[in-house]
This record gives C-alpha cells, structure tokens and sequence, in this order.
C-alpha cells in the first residue's frame, strides 16, 4: 500500500481520529519516561524495544506491536537500527480493541502491518472522511483479533528485590550470583528468593532465565547469530537455547 502524506490543517484538527508519527532511533536509544493523553501503538518494522511501564518490562520484537493506555507513564529502549511507527488513538475512542487498561503487546499480521504503514503515510485519520472511517475500522478489527504475545517480565515490588531485578536486567549474562547479590543489597537468599516468587509468580532462577532470553533478542536485533546470542546469554547449547526461546516466545530464534 502506498500513499502520498497528506498536510494537516488545523481545522482538521478537531476530527482526528488517529494521527501518527515514523521516527529512526539508533540502537540503545532511550525514550525517557513520559506519558500521553492519547492511547499510543508503537510498532517498529525493524530493530526492536524494551517498553518498561511501572512493574512491567514488555519485550518487542520485530513483528509485534505495543498498545499503551493513555495516561500510562512508559519508557522505551531501542535496540539495533529501529524504524518506529507509532499511532494515537484519543482517549474517548471507546471500542475493544482498545479498552484494555494495561499494556499489550500484539503480534502484527502482514494485514495490520500494511494499515499501520497507511496510516503513517496519510498523516493522520480524519472522522469527516468516509474512507479514513473504514480504514480505522479495519485497522481496529485486526488489532482486536492479534493474539497477545508472552513477551512481559514482572519486576518484584519489594525496593531491595526491585533493584536486583534492575541489576540483572541491565546485563543479564554478566549479573553476579545470587549469593553476591544478596550481600550488595543487604537481603538474605531466602528472603530474596521468597520475594521473587511472591512478587513476580516465578522462581529467581526462572526470573532471570527469561531476562536473559529477552537479552537475545535485543543481541538478535543488533544483528548477532543465533550461535553468539546463546552463548552471550550463557546457554552453553545452542539446542537448549532454541528450546527455551520457543518455550518462551513462540517461535524459534531463527523464525524470529
């Protein structure tokens, strides 16, 4: 689908029913925290995101879309070469594919993707103009019908857990073991290991097994092998590794 991007005028302004923007960030760009009065779909047809938003890390993959609630404070993270497309919804646009009151992350059909890239082209949707009507319905019709991918990591909401978690977030392969960890914040094992399952329904062990999988993809997006990302998260088999990304994301590293 192609079409030239239309100038908006202010008299337009009023009807908007979606508008949009297309940005390229560079890799380990941040998005520092904000918010919008607009409900937002970020998108980016290359490279992926970190989306952090209170106690919740979503990981976005190329292929996957992130809905954020208006009024949700959210940071983002890019990570290789990153083509954002990003739509705004208003906040009284009141239909079901965009009710839910938390983040999401959608996997996106060659058909969504097509009307996200139409959107962006036109500018932004105007409510007065019939055929901007039925593209916004189609465009609402996909997004209520994209499955919901598991990319999502809970943060503990104990402060001393919670700046574990950091810790081993901001360099997964590298994060020291849990003994260290439980000295440098002055928690002990047990306590720590209790607040993890308590706080986030999985053990430490799983908790970092699935940060370490996001890791990969972020080392995947900055164009690394699949060999290289196991081994840089610290799988000592490629086999293993595959296994559990597609345990944990649905496809294997190299479907990805």
């Amino acid at each position: 689908m192609s079409q030239a991007r239309q100038a908006l005028t202010v008299e337009q302004e009023p009807f908007l029913s979606v508008r949009s923007m297309a940005s390229l960030c560079a890799s380990g760009h941040v998005i520092p925290a904000h918010c919008h009065d607009w409900r937002q779909l970020v998108y980016a047809t290359s490279g992926a995101m970190t989306l952090t938003a209170a106690r919740w890390v979503w990981m976005i993959p190329p292929g996957n879309a992130v809905l954020v609630p208006a009024g949700r404070i959210h940071s983002i993270r890019m990570w290789g070469a990153v083509a954002v497309r990003t739509l705004y919804f208003p906040a009284d646009l009141d239909v079901a594919a965009l009710r839910d009151p938390e983040c999401r992350v959608l996997a996106v059909s060659s058909l969504m993707r097509e009307l996200i890239l139409r959107v962006v082209e036109t500018g932004a949707l105007d409510g007065r103009v019939p055929a901007h009507q039925h593209l916004l319905a189609v465009l609402l019709d996909e997004m209520q019908a994209a499955p919901v991918t598991p990319a999502t990591l809970p943060l503990p909401e104990d402060a001393r857990a919670a700046a574990v978690a950091r810790e081993v977030l901001a360099a997964p392969s590298e994060a020291p073991g849990l003994d260290e960890l439980s000295r440098r914040y002055a928690v002990g094992r047990r306590t720590l290991e209790r607040l993890f399952r308590n706080d986030t329904g999985m053990s430490y062990g799983m908790w970092k097994q699935k940060a370490r999988l996001s890791d990969a993809i972020r080392l995947l997006a900055e164009g690394r092998s699949v060999t290289d990302a196991a081994l840089d998260t610290g799988y000592s088999s490629v086999s293993a590794f595959i296994a559990a990304f597609k345990r944990t994301f649905g496809c294997t590293p190299g479907q990805w």
